[in-house]
């Protein structure tokens, strides 16, 4: 299960995060009612969400369709670049006050 979403095309991996959500939804409620066979299938499905996110992820990058594949939007650790600025910019303000 884990490498069977490699081979699939951007709009089947789409397709396929909808039926894992709507799955994993479904798992919920029924955990809330307590009628599940197995409780380890709500960590199986929310970790091939995130397979399958990951995937989606990395095709819309290749494909340039990715928010943050634009040029303008280039972040290093999550953060901006104009943030990091603010960061480095009171960084140097407590420096230069002494302060730790």
């Amino acid at each position: 299960m884990k490498n069977s979403f490699k081979e699939l095309k951007l709009d089947e991996l789409l397709a396929k995060r909808d039926e894992l959500r709507k799955k994993y939804f479904d798992l919920r409620f029924q955990l809330v009612v307590g009628h599940v066979e197995n409780p380890l299938e709500k960590r199986n499905l929310r970790r091939s969400i995130a397979r399958v996110e990951f995937l989606i992820s990395e095709r819309q990058r290749a494909a340039g369709t990715h928010p943050a594949a634009k040029a303008g939007d280039v972040t290093i650790g999550g953060a901006s670049r104009e943030s990091e600025a603010k960061v480095a910019k009171a960084g140097a303000i407590k420096v230069a006050r002494g302060a730790k």
